[in-house]
């Protein structure tokens, strides 16, 4: 991974959640899946996440303007 891609953070920036609907109630359940830090540039984030007890990690960015 280059130095673009990792993030300065020591601590995440924000908790990632998977929002699943409740029968029976009108407010969906909120479940904590893991956390998430700005790319030192900016342009997107890390996640780190756990899927059926796996660690996960992802990276987001921004999608650049395309050439015409």
């Amino acid at each position: 991974m280059t130095d673009e891609n990792q993030t300065t953070a020591k601590f995440p920036t924000h908790t990632v959640y998977c929002v699943k609907a409740n029968e029976g109630s009108e407010k969906p359940d909120w479940i904590k899946v893991g956390a998430a830090w700005e790319n030192s540039d900016q342009k997107g984030l890390n996640l780190s996440l756990t899927v059926l007890g796996q660690p996960i990690s992802l990276v987001v960015r921004k999608n650049k303007p395309k050439e015409t």
